[in-house]
């Protein structure tokens, strides 16, 4: 599995966007976490760029749904094929703000 990278970028407004690339499971979850608690904790909108995320489990999910029951949060894609069949077979893609393209990609 590829390993995973978490950036975080100021944009104006107070927008914060998280992009992630790579695997990010149980073990891996947790660079999303500190990235948004640290680095993006005091941003108006949460944006996380999910086109580069090879592969994520339920961890990921868990931790997306609760970033987006706590603040202000849209994803952003495209959303890889894996992640938008998870978010669609557990009934979460409807949570979700979507931002830019949001069609699935292999």
């Amino acid at each position: 599995m590829e390993s995973p990278r978490v950036t975080v970028r100021p944009e104006p407004d107070g927008v914060r966007v998280v992009v992630c690339s790579g695997a990010f499971d149980m073990d891996t979850t947790g660079k999303l976490a500190v990235a948004c608690d640290r680095d993006a904790a005091d941003a108006r909108l949460l944006v996380v760029d999910v086109a580069g995320v090879t592969f994520a489990d339920s961890s990921f999910l868990n931790l997306l749904i609760r970033l987006n029951n706590s603040r202000s949060l849209a994803l952003a894609g495209p959303l890889p094929h894996r992640l938008q069949r998870l978010l669609e077979t557990t009934g979460a893609l409807a949570l979700f703000t979507l931002r830019d393209g949001h069609t699935p990609t292999d």
